[in-house]
């Protein structure tokens, strides 16, 4: 028998899954400047891409997947303690949407808009965590 998934957790499974696929388009990307055999040997870090689009993809990735070390002990920690609430479930969803349009923002390189979307993200980290420490 498979229990349900709590609202705070389909977003973090949704999260997780949209991080995993965020390295999709740059790999592409990859492929199509060095061909097959290249893009599949192991990384070399002065191989850059040429396009400036796929090299913001690259880094809004890995924010994203640094950001998520914080985000998922979080919701995690709210499973185990059994507390949920509106906010924790709004916070949960906001931080998914937020972490989808940091992605695109910083991929069309628009500085003052991704980072607006970057700390939406972190307001939501910080609504998860006060509601830990049952200040919220």
């Amino acid at each position: 028998m498979q229990a349900a998934l709590t609202r705070e957790l389909f977003w973090l499974t949704s999260t997780v899954t949209l991080t995993a696929l965020f390295w999709v388009p740059y790999i592409l990307n990859r492929l199509k400047e060095h061909g097959v055999w290249p893009a599949l040997r192991n990384p070399q870090p002065d191989l850059r891409p040429r396009a400036q689009l796929a090299e913001r993809m690259m880094r809004a990735h890995a924010n994203a997947v640094e950001n998520l070390v914080i985000f998922a002990p979080l919701v995690l920690a709210l499973h185990a303690t059994g507390l949920s609430t509106p906010a924790t479930v709004g916070a949960c969803m906001v931080y998914f949407y937020a972490r989808l349009a940091h992605y695109v923002i910083y991929t069309l390189g628009l500085p003052l808009l991704r980072t607006v979307a970057f700390f939406i993200g972190f307001v939501s980290q910080i609504v998860l965590a006060l509601t830990l420490f049952g200040i919220i």
